[in-house]
């Protein structure tokens, strides 16, 4: 792969720990990734990191995990994902969105959350590509939107773009006792349904202003910051021209919640 090698930009519903267990799933995930060329690197934003000023992970020794669940087996929080650092990128990401109002800070003892390591186990086994985790400064729809756009040309640079979040995210639907792919609420698969729609369509202003235009929006995302690293993937897309050209990658639903995940190259 060359370094002017066009990378897709991502959104996934990311699960937590046990997505390791579901075969379903991880088939989904790990047919989803034949198809990607290597990427030189990864820019990882996930609903698990809310931090203002824009913060990235360390880049001075190896990326950590952190095991920010509680309650699970003691096997999920011995998983290793020893990939590579990616200090260049840290750098791209700084010339392209950092102002006197947003300035990137470092914090070298970061590491990749599951939001991060879960669905890269899967996409990306051999954790031999470089990551870097950028936090959510805010969840205002219409700022990460233009620091999706601003991000946008790190495609071109050979750098995948992915944010990673949930379709449908009230964890009061989650019930472990039944299948994995039990019926879903109504809410839940109503919500699924107008996503794929607004995505498909490149509904922008319907896809930000969520809350007050799809049915069970606030039953749905109780609160926004599993939706939110969508907006910085549509901001990439609307910039490299990709904005409606997108896929949906992974779709159904896994204990309720939607797993719908998007492609856009």
């Amino acid at each position: 792969m060359t370094t002017e090698t066009r990378q897709p930009i991502l959104f996934l519903s990311h699960g937590a720990p046990p997505l390791a267990d579901d075969a379903t799933w991880t088939d989904q995930l790990h047919e989803w990734s034949k198809d990607f060329t290597r990427p030189k690197n990864i820019l990882m934003i996930s609903a698990h990191w809310e931090q203002a000023p824009t913060t990235v992970s360390g880049f001075e020794k190896k990326n950590p995990l952190v095991y920010d669940f509680w309650g699970f087996p003691q096997h999920y929080y011995t998983v290793e994902y020893d990939s590579p650092l990616a200090p260049d990128l840290a750098m791209d990401v700084a010339k392209l969105i950092a102002t006197p109002d947003n300035p990137i800070q470092h914090d070298p003892h970061r590491g990749l959350d599951h939001g991060a390591y879960v669905p890269l186990v899967e996409l990306f086994p051999e954790a031999d590509v470089p990551v870097l985790q950028m936090s959510l400064p805010t969840l205002d729809a219409r700022q990460l939107f233009e620091m999706g756009r601003k991000l946008g040309e790190l495609r071109d640079q050979g750098t995948m773009i992915v944010g990673s979040g949930f379709t449908t995210h009230n964890l009061q639907w989650f019930n472990p006792s039944a299948p994995a792919d039990a019926t879903p609420p109504t809410a839940s698969a109503e919500f699924d349904h107008w996503a794929a729609e607004a995505v498909a369509t490149g509904e922008i202003d319907a896809i930000l202003d969520f809350e007050n235009r799809a049915p069970g929006a606030k039953i749905a995302h109780p609160r926004t910051e599993h939706w939110a690293p969508l907006y910085v993937a549509l901001g990439a897309a609307d910039a490299t021209g990709e904005l409606t050209n997108s896929q949906t990658a992974v779709d159904g639903f896994w204990y309720g919640l939607s797993k719908r995940s998007w492609q856009f190259n």
